[in-house]
């Protein structure tokens, strides 16, 4: 069985717990292959400066609420980005996220 589908089914890589995607790299929450559309659906409080992708403080997502590692929440999560949605529990990005932040 892949080693990922048994991490997503773990509740140690709940991402209501994690929270390492959304705060280890202002490069990770970017514009790609969202719709004119979609980007105006996202409130203009959560759009980076150059409209690129969603707006970070440091390294961390503004849209990310709580603390990393203990109890997280996305404030834009029915209109999050597209890379937002393709990083799954268990999958190589959240495995490093989670090593940067020791979880």
């Amino acid at each position: 069985m892949d080693d990922r589908l048994l991490q997503s089914d773990d509740p140690a890589f709940s991402c209501r717990t994690c929270g390492a995607c959304c705060a280890y790299s202002r490069e990770w929450p970017r514009f790609t292959l969202e719709t004119e559309e979609e980007i105006g659906r996202i409130p203009p409080a959560y759009v980076g400066e150059d409209e690129s992708g969603v707006r970070c403080v440091g390294e961390r997502c503004a849209a990310l609420l709580g603390e990393v590692g203990q109890s997280t929440a996305c404030a834009i999560y029915d209109r999050r980005p597209h890379v937002c949605r393709s990083c799954e529990p268990g999958d190589e990005a959240c495995l490093m996220a989670r090593h940067h932040f020791g979880l």
